[in-house]
């Protein structure tokens, strides 16, 4: 509704006026493009904190680069508890190397509707807004669409060449879940919908890649590996438990590795039989046991190096090379290395976001709901009551208040059929105060109190015929409340808008039915086939580990001085080759982070340069003869006739406060005239 208001009213709505009226139309046309191209519009949620200079930091990337559609900036979550400490480290991870990684080899896949800056020519593109605003109809398009609403714009705008980026220097901060339940539902929407348009974009590879330079086959095949690690996690979870109950309770690989693939197992089914909230506690349960768990697989790790006294095998290099990428980029983070401690729970909380999870939300995508940031009444909280007793005073203090209520605000005179209206319930109010005159342009609403009336009498917020103006006037104190309405065109703009978009949907019984037995339908096709791939990893290794005599690697086992032991260390074809692929990904997204943070200083230390010195300025004399000396300058004579600065002298050190900033551009030239 936002959008078609301030792209189709507030932006071509002037200009079709114009062209109504016999404009030229190329010159029209010219105008058009580029208000479009400069015209941006920043999403936010309703809890995002942000700086002014953030924002200016994503509007120099839109206009420095003409085909860049959106910019994100860096994500911060706040709050407090184990939740927030986990998303802390890892909403970290993922700016300083995904986010940095897409932003350089490729493109940013999702910026976040918390905090984003959209170019509207960009939602105004061909098969953009149009087709965001569709309503879903089949069962995929309630994952895709609905339950990743910002990840699935920014796959439209990629289709249609656009590109996204990622500016670090511009943080913004909001509110994390705090709850392992409102934490798994968040969750449950984003990781089918990340995965519905990572397919979708892998599937149209030839055409995205012709139409957005930034798409590159090499990238999209990037891609592909990542979504393709994201699908193993469950069963590479499972051989990394696998691992440590092997070193813990001394038994061969295949049967750790049952005994590591049975909690699982047994979850998958729970979730397919228990309610959603049983489902979550359970997870909860099984969350706090792995978390011991990883405490001793990291532990084994470490008793594996000093009981070979080695770290020059696999595992320990892969282990050692991955913290020491983690701390060198924490270090090139300094206002956020801190985050890097929220690692050791991170490592703890592994098999709940990569296995538990997954698989809650895998068996749960027929749940559309949204699931976060919903209230409820507190349980046991008390409900008012409907009809309060009342003191004879009260009720002759109400009634008064009724009546004068009623004759300020609830008799609407129609200037244009010379009547007066009746007065018109809570739902329908259009108010306007009585003039002596007629006034097409704003009324000012006042609060003129009789005398009949009690002075300290509390407004009554229940009054049927009470005015929502009177109401906000008691609350307001510091200035004058003003009523405005709409001129004719915008009117109708809205009543179509409302037709069009804001109508209740018709409430179909047998649609509701069908929609829902796909959704379970599709469930069932997607989670069979993504516990069937990661069986079929597990089956594969389990077979390797069987015959690990013919088909493993072999790799003699060296000391800390790189002396031969006269061992080997045995390692598997698959499990070698995905962790070469992993290590492979991990270092583009090391180098690639360094890059960034070059062309970040680069670009901060700029917006340094351009950024107005809050100063406050001692005037020498007064600012009426300021203003005069000013005017004799050519470049801004015609400006200060049009535009007055407004300004406040403090009493108490007779110092002039920051000008008014209507007018940017006479806004700068005042401040260096006067320095």
């Amino acid at each position: 509704m936002y959008l078609y208001y301030l792209l189709g009213w507030k932006l071509m709505g002037k200009h079709y006026a114009r062209w109504q009226k016999g404009g030229d139309e190329a010159e029209l046309k010219a105008e058009v493009q580029k208000e479009k191209h400069n015209t941006y519009i920043l999403a936010l949620d309703g809890d995002t904190d942000f700086q002014p200079a953030a924002v200016m930091l994503l509007i120099d990337r839109l206009k420095m680069y003409p085909r860049v559609g959106a910019a994100c900036g860096r994500i911060h979550p706040t709050g407090s508890g184990p939740a927030v400490w986990f998303q802390k480290f890892e909403y970290a991870v993922s700016h300083w190397l995904q986010k940095t990684a897409e932003h350089v080899i490729g493109c940013v896949l999702c910026s976040p509707g918390c905090f984003s800056l959209f170019r509207a020519e960009a939602l105004m593109d061909d098969n953009v807004m149009k087709r965001y605003s569709t309503k879903s109809t089949e069962a995929s398009h309630y994952i895709q669409y609905d339950q990743g609403e910002d990840r699935w714009l920014c796959t439209l705008l990629l289709k249609q060449g656009w590109r996204v980026e990622y500016n670090a220097a511009s943080d913004a901060y909001t509110n994390a879940p705090e709850d392992f339940k409102e934490l798994y539902n968040q969750r449950r929407r984003w990781g089918p919908s990340t995965l519905a348009n990572v397919v979708d974009l892998l599937g149209s590879t030839s055409i995205v890649s012709k139409r957005n330079p930034s798409m590159s086959k090499p990238f999209m095949f990037y891609q592909l590996f990542a979504i393709t690690s994201a699908v193993l996690a469950p069963a590479t979870i499972c051989l990394l438990i696998a691992g440590s109950l092997t070193f813990v309770l001394t038994i061969n690989n295949n049967s750790a590795l049952v005994l590591a693939v049975i909690p699982p197992a047994i979850y998958i089914g729970l979730c397919f039989k228990l309610k959603s909230d049983t489902q979550i506690k359970v997870a909860a349960i099984m969350s706090i046991i792995y978390a011991f768990l990883m405490l001793v697989v990291s532990m084994s790790i470490i008793g594996a190096m000093v009981k070979d006294q080695t770290i020059l095998t696999p595992s320990s290099i892969f282990v050692i090379a991955m913290a020491t990428i983690y701390i060198i980029t924490a270090i090139m983070h300094p206002q956020e290395s801190h985050l890097v401690f929220h690692g050791f729970l991170y490592i703890l909380c592994i098999p709940s976001a990569y296995l538990l999870l997954t698989i809650y939300s895998m068996v749960n995508m027929n749940n559309v709901s949204w699931g976060t940031r919903e209230t409820k009444a507190a349980t046991g909280a008390a409900t008012p009551d409907p009809v309060a007793k009342e003191t004879k005073t009260q009720k002759a203090k109400n009634c008064w208040q009724r009546f004068f209520t009623w004759c300020k605000c609830c008799k609407k005179p129609d200037y244009r059929a010379g009547v007066v209206q009746a007065p018109v319930n809570q739902d329908n109010l259009i108010i306007e105060v009585e003039q002596p005159e007629r006034q097409p342009q704003n009324t000012i609403v006042s609060d003129n109190s009789t005398p009949e009336e009690p002075p300290q009498a509390e407004p009554v917020f229940n009054a049927p015929n009470q005015c929502f103006v009177t109401q906000l006037q008691s609350k307001s104190t510091d200035m004058q409340l003003q009523e405005e309405t709409l001129d004719e065109e915008e009117e109708k703009f809205f009543i179509e808008l409302q037709k069009k978009y804001l109508e209740p949907l018709q409430d179909d019984k047998e649609r509701q039915k069908k929609i829902s037995r796909e959704l379970r339908e599709l469930r069932n096709k997607i989670t069979f086939a993504f516990f069937i791939v990661n069986c079929l990893w597990l089956v594969a290794t389990f077979t390797l580990q069987l015959f690990e005599t013919s088909f493993s690697i072999r790799v003699p086992k060296v000391d800390i001085n790189l002396q031969d032991t006269g061992e080997d260390v045995q390692i598997d074809p698959i499990a070698f080759m995905f962790i070469l692929g992993f290590a492979t990904s991990v270092i583009i997204q090391f180098l690639t982070m360094f890059y960034h943070r070059i062309n970040t200083l680069i670009h901060y230390v700029a917006f340094l340069d351009t950024e107005r010195k809050q100063q406050r300025i001692k005037p020498t004399k007064p600012h009426k003869e300021v203003a005069k000396e000013m005017s004799e300058f050519d470049s801004i004579s015609e400006t200060i006739s049009d535009v007055s600065v407004a300004t406040t002298v403090d009493d108490d050190d007779d110092e002039f406060s920051e000008f008014d900033e209507s007018d940017d551009e006479f806004y700068e030239d005042v401040e260096g005239t006067s320095m």
